[in-house]
């Protein structure tokens, strides 16, 4: 169970994220003006911008794997002030992921041609999923979640030829084969 305290510094954690990100001049919501929980397509313009995408798994591995960093690295630390510091990761994330400069490094480096940034309720929604993970991880055993963060790896590259690990690889050592083969 977590505290009031630890509850209410996630809450302002989340608060201010969606704050800056609002500062920052990103849209509330999809510009179409609708909210949907789930954008199944890629390369759909909505893609980031509702509830749910096939990149909120990559943010579910997040979780996994800041809860299993952060046990490996501050194994004496309460799982509270863990959890605290996998939050502050991930909102400091959403926020770096939505500045010029990464929007930029997206479009240029990875498949994702045409991404804008994520509205604030997908930002909000992102954060929202690395704690289910952490949470997750948390619980189920070392063998579980393991098969969970492979489920979630490979089901979205089966589908739509992406996941975390290809994200991260093409925003840090592109690849011109590896962007052919997931436009394919």
């Amino acid at each position: 169970m977590i505290s009031r305290r630890a509850a209410l510094a996630a809450l302002v954690m989340i608060l201010f994220a969606a704050a800056v990100l609002l500062a920052m001049g990103r849209n509330p919501i999809c510009t179409c003006g609708a909210i949907d929980l789930w954008v199944a397509g890629r390369d759909s313009p909505r893609t980031s911008q509702m509830l749910a995408d096939w990149y909120s798994f990559s943010h579910i591995v997040h979780g996994f794997l800041f809860f299993a960093v952060l046990w490996l690295i501050a194994p004496g630390w309460p799982v509270e002030r863990r959890f605290l510091v996998a939050l502050f990761i991930e909102a400091a994330w959403e926020i770096t992921e939505n500045t010029p400069m990464v929007i930029d490094r997206y479009r240029t480096a990875t498949a994702a041609l045409g991404y804008t940034g994520d509205s604030v309720i997908n930002s909000l929604s992102d954060i929202l999923m690395m704690i289910l993970g952490f949470l997750a991880a948390r619980k189920l055993p070392l063998w579980a979640s393991i098969a969970v963060v492979l489920f979630l790896e490979l089901v979205p590259l089966l589908v739509i030829r992406d996941n975390l690990t290809l994200n991260v690889w093409m925003l840090l050592w592109p690849s011109d084969a590896l962007r052919a083969w997931q436009a394919g």
